[in-house]
């Protein structure tokens, strides 16, 4: 099985890499436009600032790529908030899959959200064998807000999405290669989805 995991300059690739590996997989990190088309799943991962990333995903044209995709694609964090409509972080135009609004967490909370946390209302293959109420590791000052896309809520302050499909589009806010067995569970899902 090819997994393109897609190469933009952000962070936390090599944990994707590793996570991947354990589970006895390799995955190629690439912005060749061929390489990704034609891979049997797509990883978009990502950890930084929103209208940076966008900007060097418009500057490679990955856009227009990722938009097009028929197969399996993984968002991931900030990932995941590029495939959504826009982010309040330095008012992002995202790539536009899902029609979701990325907001801010406010100042009444500790911000960034940092740590475990747990999943609920799980609604999807990409979950199989999870329990409810499971604990994934999060790192994040935006969230998308609960929206007809989620399969996965978690509470800080209030329930937001934390995972979120459309037809072969998934995003997770939280981060599977950092959330032990059951994090790697969610991952061999998706590559077996």
């Amino acid at each position: 099985m090819q997994i393109a995991i897609i190469d933009y300059g952000a962070g936390n690739v090599q944990s994707v890499l590793f996570a991947l590996e354990r589970l006895g997989y390799s995955g190629i990190v690439t912005a060749n436009k061929k390489l990704i088309e034609s891979a049997d799943k797509v990883i978009f991962p990502g950890v930084g600032e929103a209208s940076s990333a966008m900007k060097m995903i418009r500057e490679k044209q990955l856009d227009e790529i990722i938009r097009n995709l028929k197969q399996p694609v993984l968002g991931i964090c900030l990932g995941m908030q590029l495939l959504c409509k826009s982010s309040e972080e330095g008012n992002a135009t995202g790539i536009g899959i899902f029609d979701i609004e990325i907001k801010r967490f406010s100042n009444e909370l500790k911000v960034p959200q940092m740590g475990w946390n747990t999943i609920t209302n799980l609604k999807s293959k990409l979950f199989n064998t999870i329990k409810d109420e499971e604990f994934m590791y999060l790192v994040h000052s935006y969230y998308a807000p609960d929206n007809e896309f989620a399969i996965a809520t978690t509470n800080y302050g209030f329930h937001y999405a934390s995972a979120i499909q459309k037809d072969n589009f998934y995003g997770v806010q939280f981060h599977p290669e950092k959330s032990g067995s059951a994090g790697e569970q969610i991952l061999k899902n998706f590559l077996e989805l």
